[in-house]
């Protein structure tokens, strides 16, 4: 024989029932349940009705989290184009490790999130509640990025991120001084006796750090009575086929060259492929500087001049400006001074 049916517990409401019966995302039940004023009269009151009839209870220690720090930090990086499953920039990969060993050092996790910049990833994060700030490696398009860095300005996120230093940007940055390492580039190739520098990569707004790049070559050329041909200047995104592709490109305008300084060691080393193919010894026909002091740099063949960025200083600079925006104490814009690697690529 059956026994008695004993009756069936009570569900209790979660957020996720408020959103479906207010019609509205988890991450606006949230705003308003944290008083938030990002949301208006008339959908705060369909998310407060839906809260009585479903007789919600905050959860308390969900609550806790929104008035006590969590411990934990998140890292968001932006996907880029790679000719593997990866969509890592394999510049990010050695800061990724100085970051996370400076988390540890203050005690706290790191959270690792992997995003698209065409998702809406600036609008919710600040409401999962999951870490005190963000830092943020990659951007793509600096102008469409700079509008969201605006935006987690405007709802108070605590964040920084890796990328140019400019003049009256809406957040605090940590980056490399660009300028100086173009001129570092640009003397170097002068002391090899080259004089007319081709440059791979994106000098224009929405690339502001390539701009630089090319910006602090044309300075050191100038200072020997020079300068960069705009003619001898071709778009390239930071991947070794983009290199390869602008290479080639350049090639075929037919305009005299014995040098290429790239945008990055990506752009670099598919130049030096492109070269190679084109019957041009580097460093003999040919001088080639990279940028970045990428691991895979001392590899190519030839090995590769670079101008080398500290992401050991990069990572913990990182978070340890971010945790003084956590604490609310003052915190600035770093600019980090780059070196100069030489290797076989320009001084055979």
């Amino acid at each position: 024989m059956e026994g008695p049916k004993l009756p069936k517990k009570k569900t209790k409401a979660t957020s996720l029932d408020i959103a479906h019966r207010a019609n509205v995302s988890q991450a606006t039940v949230s705003r308003v349940l944290r008083g938030s004023p990002l949301v208006n009269v008339e959908t705060r009151k369909r998310v407060e009705e839906a809260v009585r009839e479903l007789n919600y209870k905050v959860d308390r220690h969900a609550s806790s989290l929104r008035t006590q720090r969590a411990g934990t930090l998140a890292l968001l990086l932006f996907e880029d184009p790679t000719p593997d499953d990866s969509h890592i920039n394999p510049f990010f990969l050695s800061m990724l490790g100085s970051i996370t060993r400076a988390c540890a050092k203050h005690g706290h996790d790191l959270l690792v999130s992997f995003q698209q910049l065409s998702d809406d990833w600036h609008a919710d994060y600040e409401d999962s509640m999951k870490a005190d700030g963000l830092i943020l490696l990659g951007y793509g398009d600096y102008i469409a990025y700079e509008s969201m860095l605006a935006h987690l300005v405007a709802q108070g996120t605590h964040f920084v991120h890796w990328g140019p230093v400019l003049e009256g940007q809406p957040s605090i940055s940590i980056g490399c001084d660009n300028d100086a390492g173009g001129m570092l580039a640009g003397r170097h190739l002068l002391a090899c006796g080259r004089k007319r520098v081709a440059f791979l990569g994106g000098a224009s707004i929405r690339f502001p750090e390539f701009l630089a790049r090319y910006r602090g070559c044309d300075a050191a050329l100038k200072e020997a009575g020079l300068a960069m041909d705009p003619a001898l200047q071709v778009d390239a995104d930071s991947t070794e086929q983009a290199g390869f592709d602008a290479a080639q490109t350049l090639i075929a305008r037919g305009l005299p060259f014995d040098a290429i300084f790239a945008g990055s060691d990506l752009i670099a080393i598919g130049a030096l492929r492109a070269l190679k193919e084109a019957g041009l010894r580097v460093p003999e026909d040919v001088a080639v500087v990279g940028f970045d002091g990428t691991p895979m740099a001392r590899f190519s063949n030839p090995p590769l001049t670079t101008v080398v960025q500290n992401t050991t200083k990069a990572g913990e600079l990182l978070v340890d400006t971010l945790l003084r925006l956590v604490r609310d104490e003052p915190a600035q814009s770093i600019t980090l001074e780059p070196t100069l690697e030489v290797r076989a690529s320009s001084a055979g």
